[in-house]
């Protein structure tokens, strides 16, 4: 009887090492325009680059909106509950979440960083819990150029924000991923990491050489670039009252704008340097071989984009994010450019663990896509933010919608990737908006959109 109790627990222990370790690398705040890789401006993302051509990327990974201007919240709620917009709000608490799944499935669950979800982290090891944002912004900035040069400083310590307790906050989660790297590598059990930096949110604060990699003589204005969104009141991002929209003057100036580019690009630089450092510490465990390493952010970010600042649009900008993932399975350099949520990675990583997918998970694993069994994820995209707006996106076609004033755009992203060239009062396309807004609003029943 003992030697089969023996026998039982070497067999178990034997599944769950041929389990795949799952690293799970999330930004804040990053638009797939600050990657180099698939980016459109000078952004510097070298080890977030080779990631990517290590094994597949998505092109089109959305987020699904927000029911407040906390956008990050509701994207990792969706996350971490598996469930559609409208509905995760009330599963995040309610329903178990991702990490629970992955720990019934032999997993030892690790998680540092970000959190941003209601109630405590549910993982083994959680070490240096972040809230939603490091304090220490300055706001109406910069005004001018003697503004910028006395005022708020990225590499001052003294403002606290990322600085705070002494070392960057982004060092400080590639240390303590690298440290629990260090002991899983001894440990005869697959491993599931939940590393969530709080870059490139603001404050964008980062040491001064990496600030010194963008000179603002470099920098680039966005091509739409606009002193003032025209509807930015009617759709809840108003300058003088959304959190976000506060951080740069208005009207809005091709200097301000060229600053904080140069402080979010290098922000997101140093934040590769330490991804890149944790994907060193994986190469060198060992493990590499049987980890999968998904990277992606909750959301984009408009920097000056359409003469917004933050997140709440229904842009590209603003939604859609850098996806990749490297592993066992992933075929090197693969490109999908049909669109997905970045929320689907949680049932992929389910689908990966052996763990069957939960009936009331509404998101998508990948894995049909990624071996070819089909060819598109959704037949359409959707989006909101509160009740100020909402969108559908059906292959090259974006209609947003701004309830409040009853305002339609439309755009072709694929041949007006920046959104310049509203097509809505085209005569031409007067049966595509029909159509569009009959499939807009057969979605926002499907989705159970109420507000």
């Amino acid at each position: 009887m003992k030697f089969l109790v023996i026998l039982f627990s070497f067999s178990i222990s034997l599944i769950a090492s041929e389990k795949p370790n799952i690293v799970f690398i999330f930004a804040d705040d990053m638009s797939i325009d600050a990657t180099g890789l698939h980016g459109i401006y000078n952004c510097k993302t070298p080890n977030l680059d080779k990631l990517a051509k290590s094994g597949v990327s998505f092109t089109r990974a959305y987020n699904m909106g927000a029911w407040s201007g906390a956008v990050c919240a509701a994207s990792r709620a969706m996350l971490n509950s598996g469930t559609f917009v409208n509905h995760a709000k009330v599963a995040i608490k309610k329903k178990p979440h991702w990490s629970e799944y992955m720990k019934q499935a032999g997993y030892e669950t690790y998680m540092t960083g970000k959190w941003h979800v209601p109630g405590a982290p549910r993982f083994d090891v959680v070490k240096d819990e972040r809230g939603g944002m490091p304090n220490g912004s300055g706001y109406n900035r910069p005004k001018s150029l003697d503004d910028y040069k006395n005022g708020w400083k990225p590499w001052d310590k003294s403002r606290g924000g990322f600085w705070e307790g002494g070392t960057h906050w982004s060092e400080v989660v590639a240390n303590n991923s690298i440290d629990f790297i260090e002991r899983a590598k001894n440990v005869n059990k697959p491993f599931f990491m939940y590393i969530a930096f709080n870059a490139t949110h603001d404050p964008r604060q980062a040491p001064k050489e990496f600030i010194d990699m963008y000179p603002l003589e470099d920098m680039d204005v966005p091509k739409n670039f606009l002193a003032n969104y025209p509807y930015d009141t009617e759709i809840g991002c108003d300058p003088k009252r959304l959190r976000d929209e506060r951080l740069m003057p208005t009207p809005r100036t091709d200097f301000a704008v060229k600053v904080h580019r140069q402080e979010y690009f290098a922000l997101a630089t140093h934040m590769d340097q330490q991804i890149g450092r944790i994907l060193k510490a994986i190469e060198l465990s060992g493990k590499a071989d049987n980890t999968y390493i998904i990277f992606t952010a909750d959301h984009g970010l408009a920097v000056g984009n359409h003469g917004l600042v933050g997140k709440q649009s229904m842009y590209e900008h603003s939604m859609r994010v850098p996806f990749f993932i490297a592993g066992p399975k992933m075929k090197k350099g693969s490109v999908f450019e049909t669109p997905i949520y970045l929320q689907d990675i949680m049932p992929t990583t389910l689908e990966l663990a052996g763990v069957e997918k939960p009936e009331y998970v509404d998101f998508k694993s990948l894995m049909g896509l990624i071996r070819g069994d089909r060819k598109t994820q959704y037949d359409l995209i959707y989006g909101k933010y509160i009740d100020f707006q909402r969108m559908v996106l059906d292959g090259d076609y974006k209609l947003i919608f701004y309830p409040k004033i009853n305002v339609y755009r439309l755009f072709n992203i694929k041949k007006d990737r920046l959104e310049m060239n509203d097509l809505i009062m085209n005569p031409e396309y007067k049966e595509k908006t029909k159509i569009l807004k009959e499939k807009l609003e057969q979605l926002m029943q499907e989705m159970g959109d109420d507000n």
